[in-house]
């Protein structure tokens, strides 16, 4: 069985952000990026399926040379090769394309990806692909079993949850919940330096979005504490300050 697993780096959670003086993208001086959180739960699962019946893992990213230590640690973590195609990831449309043409020549029998990237909170890249593949698509799917040509997945709805079944291929984008991501161990570390790495250009796309400006959140205002039997205060600053009501 092959697995292609998409991931894709974003900056730490922790990393305090800043835009470009024209804030028309992000700084990333002084950011430390990984692998999007969602992305290492997909690979972690594609991993526990290849352990117990056989086949390969192979991770893509749309990345520039800098996302190649990310690349580097998911080879760490288990996956036998990976592909990195040499573009910046403009938008969700761009990156779906690109790897839909990676897996056009390959024929992958399960694609997985995270449910969104924690950057940008798109969730937009597992639906996209799979429309271009021409193949079923299951998102936020927070289980994931395979039994013969047949996948079983269950994922969250509004109000609970839901179980499908799809035949091979599909693409899925993963939830917590569908396995716990892995640490490299030392001996995986030392594997990861000598697994093949493909670098491909990137096919020719048509731009259809892109992003004008960023903008960091408003600080917080003061908090103002008001008398419990104060009501008529309460509704007045609702209404003239906060614009609420």
């Amino acid at each position: 069985m092959k697995f292609l697993v998409c991931i894709t780096q974003v900056p730490d959670t922790t990393t305090k952000i800043n835009f470009t003086p024209d804030k028309k993208a992000l700084n990333a001086a002084g950011v430390q990026f990984i692998i999007n959180p969602y992305d290492e739960i997909a690979l972690t699962r594609a991993l526990e399926i290849k352990e117990a019946a056989g086949g390969t893992v192979t991770v893509i990213n749309v990345g520039l040379p800098a996302t190649e230590a990310n690349i580097r640690k998911a080879l760490a973590i288990g996956a036998d090769d990976a592909i990195r195609i040499n573009a910046d990831p403009t938008d969700a449309y761009f990156v779906a394309s690109q790897i839909a043409e990676v897996a056009k020549k390959n024929s992958y029998d399960v694609i997985l990806t995270g449910k969104e990237a924690i950057d940008f909170n798109g969730g937009q890249v597992p639906t996209m692909l799979a429309e271009f593949l021409n193949i079923s698509s299951v998102s936020v799917a927070t289980k994931l079993d395979i039994n013969g040509t047949v996948a079983t997945l269950e994922r969250e709805i509004d109000g609970g949850k839901e179980v499908v079944e799809t035949s091979l291929p599909f693409v899925a984008g993963a939830q917590k919940g569908m396995a716990e991501p892995r640490i490299p161990n030392m001996r995986g570390i030392m594997t990861a330096r000598t697994k093949p790495l493909t670098v491909l250009e990137p096919t020719t796309t048509e731009t259809l979005s892109s992003s004008t400006t960023f903008e960091l959140p408003a600080a917080k205002g003061e908090c103002k504490m008001i008398d419990p039997n104060n009501v008529a205060e309460l509704v007045n600053l609702l209404h003239t300050e906060a614009k609420v009501i």
